[in-house]
């Protein structure tokens, strides 16, 4: 299902968080689980992953992730701020140190010009308060948008995870 490097990065990424004794969360959006699954296709990545959700939907980001309507109504659902307030969300609603979020425009269609298609946000938190986003526009087709987006996550999770 997943290229060995990107199952590599998997295991660096809960091999860091063994470390530190971290338990992470993920908030996915266009990826549609591709992150956890990445995390989860490693046996006993349950001692690292404690859930993954997939909030497609406005709803779904507001109902489980606490993102405030206002935000997704002045931002946009893809924007800096929804992704950092989906990624401070799954920190607050799970019992975690660490959270990524992903919310994008992976195509063929959607696009616009201030958002165009493979426009991608990724939001890190930490349990001890810290966010970031990272902001990039990935070319390719729906699928070369979408693993882009799951490379970049595990590459910010392991760099957070690492670093502490």
């Amino acid at each position: 299902m997943f290229d060995s490097d990107t199952l590599s990065l998997a295991e660096s990424v809960l091999a860091a968080c063994r470390t530190r004794g971290w338990h992470l969360a993920t908030a996915e959006s266009c990826t549609g689980g591709l992150v956890a699954a990445a995390l989860t296709a490693i046996a006993g990545s349950s001692d690292v992953v404690e859930r993954g959700l997939v909030t497609y939907s406005n709803e779904a980001k507001i109902e489980l992730l606490g993102v405030s309507a206002d935000t997704i109504a002045a931002h946009g659902a893809v924007s800096a701020q929804t992704a950092a307030a989906m990624a401070r969300g799954a920190i607050a609603h799970a019992p975690v140190d660490l959270a990524v979020s992903i919310v994008g425009v992976a195509g063929p269609d959607g696009g616009t010009p201030q958002k165009p298609v493979g426009l991608v946000y990724l939001g890190v938190a930490r349990k001890d308060g810290t966010a970031r986003v990272e902001r990039r526009i990935f070319p390719g087709d729906r699928t070369e948008v979408r693993q882009a987006a799951l490379v970049l996550a595990l590459e910010l999770l392991h760099g957070e995870a690492a670093t502490g």
